[in-house]
């Protein structure tokens, strides 16, 4: 049960405004004595568009409820992404690893735009990346899936970081 995908929404917490989208929401069903209890679980990402994302999950026996939770969720655990030059693409290739999903996420020069799959996208979107390849290599699942590309996006190093640690210009390092 994949509907709302592309819903969109502003927030704006903390002078910061922050795009919402729902990527994926999963109806769970709990067997009991007089029968079967439904409840939904939602993805939610949030992001500004210039580097910082959030992913959140919520549960709820209601959808918008479950997206309510999933939004709050998100937006504490929010994240910053390198992002390079005029391209805004990623620094680096990194492959992101999560229980058995993985997700290698590559850099593109600009005119690619993101060729990821909609979960990624949505993720990568969020964060402000503009060109980007990505290919998931294992496992498909929605949760597996956003988790590993966020830990991809974690171990991302821009190149300032790198010449702050080996002692040297950006310049001497590309």
């Amino acid at each position: 049960m994949q509907n709302n995908r592309d819903k969109k929404n502003n927030i704006t917490t903390d002078g910061e405004n922050f795009d919402e989208k729902v990527l994926y929401i999963n109806r769970v069903a709990k067997v009991v004595k007089g029968g079967r209890r439904f409840s939904f679980s939602a993805i939610v990402v949030v992001g500004n568009q210039a580097g910082k994302v959030g992913v959140g999950l919520g549960k709820a026996n209601e959808v918008p409820e479950a997206i309510k939770k999933a939004s709050k969720n998100a937006k504490k655990n929010t994240v910053d992404v390198p992002l390079t030059g005029e391209a805004r693409t990623v620094p680096h290739e990194v492959i992101g690893k999560f229980g058995a999903g993985r997700v290698m996420i590559k850099p593109a020069g600009e005119g690619t735009g993101v060729i990821a799959s909609a979960t990624v996208r949505g993720i990568l979107e969020a964060a402000g990346v503009q060109n980007v390849r990505t290919k998931i290599l294992r496992s498909r699942n929605p949760h597996n899936v956003v988790k590993a590309t966020l830990t991809g996006l974690l171990e991302m190093r821009s190149f300032e970081d790198i010449a702050k640690t080996r002692g040297k210009e950006v310049a001497e390092i590309l």
